[in-house]
């Protein structure tokens, strides 16, 4: 090949290399700052239930932060009391134990979740936060923890074991020994038929707790008997995605769903009608725009709930967050810049960190132009490999951004998180 037709390559390369990195990229809009407010002056309709908190990533401080921050705003401002996490059903009730009665500490509760993206300081300092919290208020102002995910057995197993041993000793004995095999070390190892037996023996022990609802509850409580139930639940369900497995994502979300109306119900009938909803993007938002195929938590909420389920999406500009490097069990730090019209239009506003209300937005002819337009947003798991970065199409979801969020907070530069040994 000739020295003119190599350089007419690198060239071509390069251009398509900068086309596909800086391609979606906006201006600054004038008077930015009136469109916006710090997360502490977040305002959310009253007919509100269900409030959503999306992360464009798992791996930055500031949106593992933003947790507590916009947690806070919402108890103090807006009645919130319950806080739900992408993150397991039962290792939750650990941290819900140590927020109502001090059992353990903060850090043992966080670590109950079994999944690493939380064991961090951030989130410690929730947990902490969420326990000193309820030593200043009484009861009906107190704070309450759960998780809707489904990915884990140990936990959901213990309470709903824990529950037969209060109501019927000889079902408590016959469950052990049935169980005993299913755990987090070794559910992965369990074969297709071991899972097909798993799988009746928790709809047996499903039947039970239905046939005998009266009885139990009158030896323990509707609320003890509600939950053994729902743990029951979630460990078929852990089964159900173990046998589907082609269908994981689109089942993962059914059940984040699912479990999350249940905890909606549950506090409701306790008095409490306002959910606070934490987990990524790709979950929160209400258009299923991450897979072909593919049915998001936020849209099947908003099916359910209409303008009762408002959802708060997060994007960046500039982003080094932490992942696990692809295929491999350890965890580096990526950077990666994120330019499209909408985080653009603040790109001069001096805050780091501030929120974007759409329907503020609509004041302004541009603002309400850009989020009525497909926008490449921010969207980065816990896995990345490095020539992701290469390509926006590895890191972003192309979406309409007011019609899969009612607003957004924007972090214009964003730190790793670090992972606690």
């Amino acid at each position: 090949m000739s020295l003119s037709k190599i350089g007419s390559v690198v060239i071509l390369a390069i251009s398509l290399f900068f086309l596909l990195v800086g391609c979606g990229r906006g201006k600054a809009i004038d008077d930015a700052a009136q469109y916006l407010s710090p997360v502490e002056k977040i305002n959310i309709p009253e007919n509100v239930k269900v409030i959503g908190f999306g992360e464009a990533t798992h791996g930055n401080s500031e949106f593992q932060k933003l947790k507590k921050d916009l947690f806070e705003t919402l108890v103090l401002n807006e009645k919130v009391r319950v806080f739900v996490l992408e993150g397991d059903f039962g290792g939750a009730q650990k941290i819900n134990q140590f927020i109502l009665d001090g059992t353990g500490s903060a850090e043992e509760a966080v670590y109950a979740l079994d999944y690493n993206i939380y064991k961090t300081e951030q989130m410690i300092d929730l947990v902490q936060w969420m326990h000193d919290y309820n030593l200043t208020v009484n009861e009906e102002e107190k704070v309450y923890f759960y998780g809707n995910d489904m990915q884990r057995y140990d936990y959901s197993k213990k309470g709903l074991l824990d529950y037969y041993d209060m109501v019927n000793d000889d079902r408590a004995k016959k469950y052990t020994k049935q169980l005993e095999h299913v755990s987090n070390d070794t559910m992965r190892d369990l074969t297709m038929k071991q899972l097909e037996d798993l799988e009746n023996k928790i709809d047996n022990i499903i039947l039970n707790l239905q046939e005998n609802q009266a009885t139990y509850v009158e030896s323990s409580s509707p609320d003890a008997y509600a939950f053994a139930l729902q743990y029951a639940q979630v460990m078929k369900q852990r089964t159900q995605l173990f046998l589907n497995e082609k269908d994981y994502t689109k089942l993962r979300d059914q059940y984040l769903a699912e479990n999350l109306q249940w905890i909606v119900d549950f506090e409701t009938s306790n008095g409490h009608d306002k959910i606070f909803i934490s987990a990524h993007n790709g979950h929160i938002e209400k258009t299923s725009a991450s897979l072909a195929d593919y049915k998001s938590m936020g849209n099947y909420l908003d099916e359910v709930y209409g303008e009762d389920y408002f959802a708060i999406g997060t994007d960046f500009i500039d982003s080094t967050f932490q992942a696990l490097k692809g295929g491999s069990t350890e965890r580096e730090n990526y950077k990666v810049e994120n330019h499209n019209e909408l985080v653009d239009a603040f790109s001069e506003v001096e805050q780091n960190i501030f929120y974007v209300d759409f329907k503020k937005a609509l004041e302004s002819e541009e603002l309400s132009a850009i989020i009525a337009k497909e926008q490449k947003m921010a969207n980065i798991g816990d896995e990345f490999k490095p020539w992701y970065k290469l390509m926006k199409m590895f890191y972003t979801i192309k979406m309409v951004p007011n019609e899969a969020y009612d607003g957004i907070i924007i972090v214009k530069k964003a730190t790793p998180t670090i992972v606690l040994e």
